[in-house]
């Protein structure tokens, strides 16, 4: 179904249960890479049309105060300059800190004049209601690669309670990653490590993400 509100009256709670706005396809010879992602954060799946917004999906379902994310929200429908404009952004990421819409864009085109001019009057429709809007464009390709190694690792009931527990209580501040094994003694070892992973993935342990993970990479709790 499809309702037509004045912007300042839509809730960010009707939003949140928005369904997609435009129809997702894939066809023999499609320029755009599509597909389907399970996010952790919604426990349900999240489309997206591009790899760039498959890696904007990763960094939002990585990030803990990101608490809901919606594809395409919304038809935004503005008059300027004697036209009317529309856009539907790519993302609604509801957070601890308010809603941020987000639309995703290679670098090379986001200073393209029409798409400039689409964000702008976005911005400040968007800003004109107090919440944050996004252009994102290709994240730092370290960090990239390791959020979307540890993606693999976001399914919680896939670790065992116990081998958890154990390291969440286990004195694992300043260890290196390949050491964290020893701590933790009765558990296979690659048993180990995909919990590490889990639980680098859910930040109760912390690394620095701006070069590739390897054993010697030190571990820090989170505050």
């Amino acid at each position: 179904m499809v309702e037509d509100r004045p912007w300042s009256e839509v809730s960010v709670e009707l939003l949140a249960s928005a369904v997609p706005w435009r129809t997702f396809r894939w066809f023999k010879g499609q320029r755009h890479y599509s597909g389907i992602y399970w996010s952790a954060t919604t426990s349900d799946h999240v489309i997206y049309e591009s790899r760039l917004e498959l890696a904007r999906l990763l960094f939002a379902d990585f990030d803990p105060s990101v608490r809901h994310i919606v594809a395409q929200p919304f038809l935004l429908k503005a008059a300027l300059e004697g036209k009317v404009r529309k856009h539907i952004p790519d993302y609604l990421l509801i957070t601890g800190q308010g809603p941020v819409v987000v639309d995703v864009k290679p670098l090379r085109r986001v200073s393209k004049p029409e798409v400039a001019f689409t964000f702008d009057w976005t911005r400040r429709a968007v800003e004109s209601r107090g919440w944050q809007y996004e252009v994102w464009s290709e994240p730092p390709p370290a960090e990239l690669e390791n959020i979307r190694f540890l993606a693999g690792y976001r399914r919680s009931w896939l670790f065992g309670t116990d081998l958890l527990d154990e390291l969440r209580g286990a004195d694992l501040d300043g260890v290196p990653l390949g050491q964290i094994t020893s701590r933790v003694p009765g558990y296979a070892e690659p048993q180990v490590r995909a919990a590490v992973h889990h639980l680098l993935w859910t930040r109760e342990l912390l690394v620095d993400l701006d070069r590739p993970l390897d054993p010697s990479r030190v571990c820090r709790r989170s505050a």
